[in-house]
């Protein structure tokens, strides 16, 4: 009988250890070493974090502000997803050299391609600091003069508490202003392409396969970060040497099978895990709907002309997998809310909550919280949507709109910051702007605009809507906007802002598209963003309450993670498949046989370059293969991650690299918001497959004999002596 129930109290700790959560890699110790240990890993908490020693974070930096990567060798090689250095493969291609279609691979160092304004940053401490962040704080009476004084604490401490020269402060919220953790970190700003397999292997099923699973892309590319001669941050200059880590990780080719142990470390970027469900309802019935319906028609306009024209498509192509991405995403975390029940889930837990609450007499701290909400919630609905809306059409999607919300914003700093902040700025603009027009259409974008100013008139609450979009003929604003405004091309803005400061504010108000831009932006700054920061600001305070009471009345086994805020995180799991439909149930692995199953000889999505169907016929796929003979792609497993985890190490037991993380799988992209561990899984492209295409494709055997690569052992034969 006691056999029994350990076994029983075993399986708890398993399935309990797979239940999601973000943690900080700082705190490992206790619950979180214990229960990964319990899924099989064999490292301490203290070889993932150390101040002292060289550890698994030191091989974990972030990428250009919004993805993770790896290094993987002791001359500063990294690893990220293709997708996170799509933007600088693509400003290193033309038509003659189109290295996003062709690939590009550095067979010496001399020829790795520098990129500027690319970063990426090592955590060297983490530190808590919530008493020094509230200082001061508790005698204050309203939530903007406690935000404002946090603020000013902060910015004093980032400057005063210690660090290297070379290093920076960073002060982050956790637990919804609950908790406050300084990250010293160290940014590299010499960052040079290595390699990058062709689009047709790094993103192959671009955006039908996106969030999908079973999945078949290659989603890597290689860079270097270089320092100086001190091995120490420093701009690019040739004089810089290949960094020397403190640590990197050994790439295993062993493979994997389901339910081996995975670790993930990255920088997730945001989750929304203890909303109460009055927001979650709000999402899934008006807000995401609304986004969705917006980028639906961005990216139909799009996709047309890029399929036509192959110069539209190099133009357009990172910009489209941007608007696609979320788009896609948010399609898919509605479905994942809705089939997981969410906001029942929800809540049972806020009725639970409350039942916590009347039994410790905590009702006068926390017993109308939930009231709270449902009024903040019912009164904000309208300001959300409208505030979502002048975001997606006048700010991220329709791109004239967007340049000339930079001269709105242009106006209003002559007029809070005078006219020497004011020329400062207009020239960083005019400077700043030439990349942008490289890359615009003003054919494609007219038709964007087309479209979305009608969805404004149409979807847009109508008490805030300006006058001048009721009713609006979009096709006839669209065509004289783009026949009239100098916001078109690089040429007419510049000379739109040349001159003095009278004449060239004089000139903006009379362009068309400017007129456009300051017509929404005045309406919603007048109408929609105060009220909405208003009743936000309740929310926010609200919401830290309401975390401080789950804090509290949760018992000490509960599982309560922060949510990711682009802060190192560590999330572990199991390979696993999972059955997101009834009677379908998906497999934990794919392999290259799925690639040839789904290639379309030409199309722009399921093309598949010749010498890989070639290496494929052939089974040529060197020590790379699984003991069956097939080649691997990717994996999934249960890791909990989010944007910002794109290009994350996936580690085994041991804290080799086993794969990439690069997607999650579209039912359970919910997991921002509610963590199911039947059907939210992360997708890794597995290392062999990395390894295969760097040395049997690619034929890069410097990079190959760059890494350290951990081989299957091979079986000895022991003859039988007669």
């Amino acid at each position: 009988m006691k056999f029994i129930k350990l076994l029983l109290l075993l399986f708890v700790i398993q399935i309990q250890a797979q239940q999601g959560g973000m943690w900080i890699p700082s705190l490992l110790k206790g619950m979180n070493e214990n229960e990964m240990k319990t899924l099989g890993m064999k490292l301490t908490a203290e070889q993932i974090y150390s101040v002292n020693k060289s550890s698994l974070k030191d091989a974990v930096p972030q990428f250009d502000g919004g993805c993770t990567a790896e290094v993987i060798s002791d001359k500063g090689l990294i690893l990220t997803n293709h997708h996170c250095g799509y933007d600088n493969i693509q400003s290193h291609s033309t038509v003659e050299h189109d290295y996003l279609t062709d690939g590009f691979w550095a067979y010496k160092m001399e020829d790795e391609l520098p990129n500027k304004g690319v970063v990426v940053s090592f955590v060297v401490r983490i530190e808590d600091v919530t008493t020094k962040v509230l200082e001061g704080v508790a005698t204050l009476t309203s939530e903007a003069e406690k935000q404002k004084k946090i603020q000013e604490n902060i910015s004093n401490l980032n400057k005063i508490l210690p660090k290297e020269v070379w290093q920076e402060n960073s002060i982050r919220t956790f637990y919804d202003g609950n908790q406050y953790i300084l990250f010293v970190t160290e940014t590299f700003k010499d960052i040079r392409l290595v390699g990058a397999p062709p689009s047709s292997i790094g993103k192959f099923g671009s955006d039908t396969d996106n969030w999908v699973w079973p999945r078949h892309t290659g989603d890597f590319s290689l860079f270097r970060i270089y320092a100086d001669k001190n091995n120490r941050p420093a701009e690019y200059s040739t004089e810089n040497v290949p960094y020397k880590p403190k640590h990197f990780f050994p790439i295993s080719a062993k493979g994997v099978k389901e339910n081996d142990f995975t670790m993930v470390m990255g920088y997730p970027g945001r989750t929304q895990e203890y909303l109460p469900s009055y927001a979650v309802e709000q999402i899934v019935n008006d807000l995401n709907p609304a986004k969705i319906e917006v980028r639906d028609a961005a990216l139909k306009v799009q996709d047309g002309f890029m399929r036509k024209d192959n110069a539209i498509k190099i133009q357009y192509a990172s910009k489209y997998a941007g608007i696609a991405n979320y788009w896609k995403k948010w399609i898919g975390e509605t479905k994942g809310l809705k089939k997981s029940n969410a906001v029942a889930i929800k809540q049972k837990f806020e009725k639970d909550f409350q039942e916590k609450v009347i039994k410790a007499g905590k009702q006068a701290e926390y017993g109308n919280l939930l009231a709270d909400f449902q009024k903040n919630y019912t009164e904000i609905n309208d300001y959300a949507l409208a505030r979502d809306l002048f975001s997606e059409i006048a700010l991220r999607n329709t791109e004239l709109l967007s340049v000339g919300y930079k001269l709105y914003q242009l106006e209003q700093i002559l007029t809070n910051k005078g006219e020497q902040a004011f020329w400062d700025r207009k020239n960083n603009l005019i400077n700043g702007l030439g990349d942008f027009y490289k890359d615009f259409s003003a054919t494609v974008d007219e038709k964007v605009f087309e479209q979305l100013i009608g969805i404004y008139s149409k979807k847009y609450p109508k008490q805030f809507l300006p006058s001048n979009l009721e009713n609006v003929d979009a096709k006839t604003l669209a065509t004289n906007v783009y026949a009239t405004s100098k916001l078109v091309s690089y040429d007419k803005i510049k000379e739109l802002l040349t001159g003095e400061t009278k004449a060239v504010l004089e000139k903006m108000n009379n362009d068309p598209g400017f007129q456009v831009v300051k017509m929404l932006a005045d309406s919603f700054t007048k109408n929609v963003a105060p009220k909405y920061d208003e009743i936000n600001l309740k929310n926010i305070a609200t919401q830290r309450t309401y975390m401080k009471g789950i804090l509290e009345l949760s018992p000490k086994s509960a599982r309560i993670f922060p949510d990711a805020n682009s802060t190192l995180r560590v999330t572990y799991g199991k390979v696993k498949g999972y059955k997101p439909n009834d009677a379908v149930v998906y497999e934990p692995i794919t392999y290259l046989d799925g690639v040839i199953e789904k290639y379309i000889p030409g199309d722009y999505e399921f093309d598949v370059p010749k010498k890989l169907i070639d290496l494929y016929n052939a089974k040529d796929f060197g020590k790379y293969a699984d003991k069956n003979g097939k080649m691997p792609v990717a994996f999934i497993a249960t890791n909990h991650t989010t944007g910002g985890n794109s290009g994350s190490p996936a580690l085994d037991a041991n804290g080799n690299l086993i794969g990439l993380n690069f997607d999650r799988v579209w039912e359970g992209t919910m997991s921002d918001i509610y963590y199911s561990p039947e059907i939210c899984r992360n997708i890794m492209v597995d290392a062999r497959y990395i390894l295969f295409v760097i040395d049997k494709y690619a034929g890069a055997k410097n990079i190959i004999n760059e890494l350290k690569i951990i081989y299957p052992a091979e079986k000895k034969i022991i003859s039988k002596k007669k």
